[in-house]
């Protein structure tokens, strides 16, 4: 489509201004959407399955949503409304943000197809509008806006870069009808010979010593988080900008 053609899914009216009133809602196609793409994956979301879900002809729901990326932009903008942002920001940043992390992440868990969403290019629904109005809120006080953007970029890399790898390996689990201890149980042999041929340090004390592989997807995940809100805090003043130091009042 040309650049001249172009319209943002947001800027359509949800109704003509003129006519008879829609038999639908873009809220019932993009709910019809999520709960198939729950069930059978993002690739069973088409047209004709949605129209079929909500008892329409697939060919009038094109009146409602133009094309397959609005349907993919309706469906992100609506999980990005699950996450809950209700009293952010608290004024306690670390608090706030563990807060939106593991909302983020429980999430990408319950609508694992999202992970085969290309969303670096940001629609700017009203769902996704919210959310960053209210967690870019939480350091707004204390640190520039560019400086905002980047934290709020890091922490969001590292949770989605986390529940990508705990999407796709439940996924290969699944595939090899093997649990995650059973797998374990069957690489041990081949793991025990590279510890024994002592050509790899590391990876031996990776084996022996470390505690993170032992740990629940859940501990991870905190464990994680905590080192990156650590970094974060070295960027974030003890005080909001502009306020004075304690005692230059």
């Amino acid at each position: 489509m040309a650049d001249t053609e172009y319209v943002n899914i947001w800027m359509r009216p949800e109704r003509p201004a003129r006519g008879p009133k829609p038999a639908y809602s873009r809220a019932q196609i993009t709910e019809a959407a999520v709960r198939i793409a729950d069930a059978e994956g993002l690739e069973a979301a088409t047209m004709r399955r949605i129209a079929a879900e909500i008892g329409a002809g697939a060919m009038s729901l094109y009146r409602y949503v133009p094309s397959r990326d609005n349907l993919i932009e309706l469906m992100a903008d609506r999980l990005m409304g699950e996450i809950d942002v209700t009293g952010l920001p608290s004024g306690d940043w670390r608090a706030d943000l563990t807060r939106y992390a593991g909302e983020l992440r429980a999430m990408w868990l319950r609508h694992p197809w999202i992970a085969a969403v290309q969303r670096s290019l940001p629609s700017f629904g009203p769902n996704q509008l919210l959310l960053i109005e209210r967690l870019m809120g939480v350091l707004d006080p204390f640190v520039p806006i560019d400086e905002n953007l980047s934290l709020v970029g890091l922490l969001n890399s590292y949770v989605e870069g986390t529940v990508r790898e705990e999407i796709s390996s439940a996924r290969e689990f699944r595939l090899s009808g093997l649990t995650e201890s059973e797998w374990m149980a069957r690489s041990y042999p081949y793991i025990d010979q590279l510890v024994k041929s002592g050509q790899y340090p590391i990876f031996t004390k990776i084996v022996t010593e470390a505690r993170q592989p032992h740990l629940s997807r859940d501990e991870q995940f905190r464990y994680g988080l905590r080192r990156v809100l650590d970094c974060i805090a070295t960027a974030v003043p003890s005080t909001p900008a502009g306020d004075p130091r304690p005692g230059t009042r």
